[in-house]
């Protein structure tokens, strides 16, 4: 992508009754998404910003060994999203009931950086990646969420592993299609500043909630979808993978590569491990005017089990911890 310094004007002449002189101009801005986007890059807020900030900081972070329990909530101011009946039961220590409609409000009462907390860790993950592009890049996701908080929360997780895919005519181990081009998404607005159309989108986005997929139906009919596999190129045969998926990775603005995204999908399905970073590319993908879905739980929805899943395995390497909660 180019980088430009200002909007560059088409000039459209017609005649006048001299036939020598302009009567009048036309001015055809540059497209919103161009503008905002070239903002985000700018501004390091390009999507591997998101994943990563310019502090070094990863989208999620996980919970703390008992010994480093207080630094730990000390450091963070805590939004926990999930129901007022779930946090009633139990909640970390000082943590703050906010709805997810609320985030960007609420980010805005603190200076601490914050800590958004859920049931699994992939709804966080989501609202993590709209704070940041609003301007809260100090916020990060409690990672596997509650569940992997306190063992006594981790049902969602418990239950929502599966191996669908395991005998699955969808399942392949093929290497990837070459990816194509095609056209920027189109984003309908008043405003001409690229600060003020990223936030516009981003408060549009936290208003619609986060938006996931389930695996099965996306196993069960890969056709409908236009589907990313965020895996390592390694991984992406190793593992296997949904038939059709695509592998557009890296996956930047900068760079141009977004444009293997077709922004006329149906539903354009992103997926990863465990359904985290794959929240967080489909919140940015959908400011940026896509009609993304996250694959819940990842590959850890699809293929729990599979002998070659090492890292980031929900049971295998990955278990709950037992640090306290408070209920009130």
């Amino acid at each position: 992508m180019c980088i430009r310094d200002s909007l560059l004007p088409a000039l459209f002449l017609t005649s006048c009754d001299r036939g020598d002189e302009l009567e009048s101009v036309d001015l055809v801005s540059t497209p919103a998404f161009e503008v905002m986007t070239d903002y985000m890059v700018q501004n390091n807020l390009d999507i591997n910003n998101i994943i990563t900030n310019a502090d070094g900081e990863m989208f999620v972070v996980g919970a703390p060994a008992e010994a480093d329990l207080t630094t730990f909530l000390d450091t963070y101011y805590i939004m926990d999203i999930r129901s007022s009946a779930d946090f009633l039961t139990g909640h970390i220590s000082g943590a703050h009931n906010v709805a997810f409609k609320d985030i960007l409000t609420t980010a805005a009462t603190t200076t601490k950086p914050i800590l958004v907390v859920c049931y699994t860790g992939q709804t966080a993950c989501y609202a993590t990646a709209l704070l940041r592009l609003y301007g809260y890049s100090r916020t990060r996701a409690l990672k596997w969420g509650m569940s992997g908080w306190n063992s006594a929360n981790a049902g969602p997780w418990n239950s929502s592993i599966s191996d669908i895919a395991k005998n699955s005519t969808n399942w392949s181990y093929a290497g990837a299609p070459v990816n194509i081009k095609f056209d920027d998404p189109e984003i309908s607005t008043n405003l001409k500043d690229g600060q003020a159309i990223l936030k516009e989108r981003v408060e549009a986005v936290v208003a619609e909630g986060f938006k996931g997929v389930n695996a099965g139906d996306v196993l069960n009919n890969p056709g409908g979808y236009f589907i990313n596999n965020y895996f390592s190129e390694a991984d992406y045969t190793g593992f296997g993978h949904i038939s059709s998926a695509y592998r557009i990775l890296p996956l930047t603005l900068a760079d141009d590569s977004y444009k293997s995204l077709d922004p006329e999908a149906n539903t354009l399905v992103t997926y990863c491990y465990t359904g985290q970073t794959s929240a967080v590319i489909t919140a940015t993908l959908r400011v940026l005017g896509y009609n993304a879905a996250s694959l819940k739980f990842g590959m850890n929805g699809l293929f729990n089990s599979n002998p070659a899943f090492k890292s980031n395995q929900w049971q295998g390497d990955s278990h709950p911890k037992d640090l306290p909660v408070v209920s009130n």
